[in-house]
């Protein structure tokens, strides 16, 4: 009996652990009904811990989508950490995920947490990635090793270089032509982000949607840049948009199940580039596209309960929150 009650009691307490590393929201009504959303938040500069949230909010209420967000956490106090790099406990809701959103950043998580992740993108289930999820891992050693080229390897891109000038140089969507009709950017026709363009080279098999134009300012009404810069590539000088870098790109990955994985990507994608609404819409698209819904002519992206928007800057967190904080 002794036995038996321990192990009880440690279910119990892992439980609990889980439940409280990570927030859930049940899909109201909506075409998304039945089909669960995990949401990864890790980075220690774009506050995913509060863009991945306000996301799950609006794929649940909005349309539907069943939305778990996973956090990383202190293992010492159980709040909220983007500096916890090696902890993201709860990571066992992507065996049952339909499509995996991230917004991570050089993390270093060990292998019992990582295996999920690594199942995950070998089942040839879709993924979204925002911003720094072109370097989501760094540092992991043994059997998920290969993970550290994650970003190259399937989002297409790896860290290169802020090619905008970091915090003084904001970023406006251009659409590639000939994308205008892509279902993705159904009703999307101003991007804009105040965090700076990324030097990005995705390969011949990614469809460009997106490009970033370097604005001379932080607001949108900011004319564009217009300078010479050396191309970390090949070191070839041009003017910073001529041509202009991609920012939101697709793939499809031939993965180790044997099926092509549908990747978006896109380099924005701070909490506060997160206040415009055709960046949004353009995820909330990007939800429907990868779970094979139609996406809507215009899909509702308006925010479920108070969202400002934090800058972007390391230190910047909110300290002393716990996951179930992000539910209100």
């Amino acid at each position: 009996m002794k036995l038996r009650t321990f192990l009880i009691l440690s279910l119990c307490f892992l439980t609990a652990t889980l439940a409280s590393a990570q927030i859930s929201f049940q899909g109201k009504e909506g075409p998304g009904k039945g089909k669960k959303i995990v949401l990864l938040a890790g980075d220690e500069e774009y506050r995913s811990e509060e863009v991945m949230p306000m996301l799950a909010k609006i794929l649940s209420e909005r349309h539907g989508f069943d939305t778990t967000v996973v956090f990383s956490i202190n293992p010492a106090s159980g709040e909220v950490d983007p500096e916890a790099k090696g902890n993201n406990p709860g990571l066992e809701a992507l065996d049952s995920a339909d499509l995996c959103i991230m917004l991570l950043r050089f993390r270093t998580w060990p292998d019992e947490q990582m295996k999920h992740f690594a199942a995950y993108a070998a089942s040839g289930k879709p993924i979204i990635a925002i911003r720094t999820s072109t370097h989501a891992f760094n540092g992991l050693k043994g059997q998920y090793a290969s993970f550290n080229s994650f970003g190259k390897k399937v989002l297409g891109e790896q860290w290169v270089s802020h090619w905008g000038k970091h915090k003084s140089e904001a970023t406006k969507g251009i659409i590639e032509p000939g994308q205008e009709q892509n279902a993705l950017l159904r009703g999307v026709k101003d991007i804009f982000g105040d965090t700076d363009v990324y030097e990005a080279y995705p390969p011949a098999d990614a469809k460009i949607l997106v490009r970033g134009q370097v604005l001379n300012g932080m607001t949108p009404e900011s004319p564009a840049a217009s300078y010479s810069k050396k191309r970390a590539s090949d070191k070839a000088e041009q003017d910073v948009n001529s041509p202009m870098m991609p920012v939101v790109w697709t793939r499809e990955v031939k993965t180790e199940s044997g099926k092509d994985a549908k990747i978006l990507t896109t380099t924005m994608g701070s909490s506060s580039d997160f206040r415009n609404d055709d960046l949004r819409r353009l995820i909330i698209n990007g939800a429907y596209w990868a779970t094979g819904l139609e996406v809507p002519a215009k899909a509702d992206v308006s925010f479920v309960g108070d969202f400002k928007g934090s800058f972007y800057g390391f230190k910047g967190f909110v300290k002393g929150l716990k996951p179930e904080d992000y539910k209100k």
